[in-house]
């Protein structure tokens, strides 16, 4: 694994120095939807990671958010945001992150995330304990809602569906001290994990987005599962992720919404 750790680190690393240098820069802006767009910085980034792992491990297969990818019958995948955040990255907002995770034989068994602009690098291998720069990290000790931060976001398709995340987001902002949607589920992940936040529940989002935070929050100690507290699949299109004293009450709260 040390190997693939180190080369997982190297690619966050110098994808990373790419958001840094052309934050706040003119970009080149595409839209994949409405609201949903991408920057010619999101596939320079992801070409670098790309580029870098396939050089060490030319046979393992590759899911990344802005191509298609590579499919082999190599047990091992990488799973690439090259740049979570994009909208705040495009507004010149300083919340955003490279997200990368590895899974063998559909268990996420490494995790980087990559904040350029503060340094934070947080890493996680599965059974061996979260890390932000090298600093073991645990999630928090808040032990009741009411007195929880948490996290959330909405899905780009908030307009057009009623499965959008207000419902959950007007019953949360009672029951708790407060919430944050800052941009980034990768990031709001990592927060968990090392006790800025107490809990993050979002939906609709792609394996690429929770892949790697949802490593890190589990080996800090935390517990990831789908609104109901049942198995979760970063697959599957429902995450609630939290230090665990508060798992049951969010789960009660989100229950209210579906209702």
């Amino acid at each position: 694994m040390k190997g693939m750790l180190g080369v997982a680190f190297y690619a966050a690393s110098n994808a990373g120095k790419i958001l840094k240098d052309n934050f706040g820069k003119s970009l080149e802006i595409d839209f994949k939807g409405d609201i949903n767009l991408v920057t010619d910085i999101d596939r320079l980034s992801e070409k670098t990671i790309v580029e870098i792992i396939m050089d060490k491990y030319p046979d393992h297969q590759i899911l990344a958010e802005e191509s298609e990818g590579k499919r082999s019958e190599s047990p091992y995948r990488w799973i690439i945001d090259p740049l979570d955040g994009t909208t705040n990255y495009a507004h010149g907002f300083p919340f955003f992150c490279v997200s990368i995770a590895l899974e063998k034989d559909r268990e996420i068994i490494l995790g980087i995330i990559y904040d350029p602009l503060l340094e934070e690098f947080f890493v996680a291998e599965k059974g061996k304990g979260a890390y932000l720069n090298k600093k073991k990290i645990e999630v928090s000790s808040t032990d009741n809602l009411i007195h929880s931060l948490l996290a959330t976001g909405f899905p780009y398709d908030l307009r057009e569906s009623e499965e959008n995340n207000i419902d959950h987001f007007n019953n949360f902002i009672m029951s708790a001290q407060a919430v944050r949607r800052a941009g980034s589920a990768a990031l709001d992940l990592c927060y968990v994990a090392m006790g800025r936040f107490d809990g993050f529940w979002e939906l609709k989002l792609s394996p690429w987005d929770v892949a790697a935070g949802s490593l890190i929050v589990k080996e800090a100690g935390g517990i990831v599962t789908d609104f109901k507290g049942g198995d979760f699949d970063i697959y599957s299109k429902e995450i609630l992720a939290s230090n665990k004293k508060i798992h049951n009450e969010m789960v009660q709260v989100l229950k209210k919404g579906m209702s």
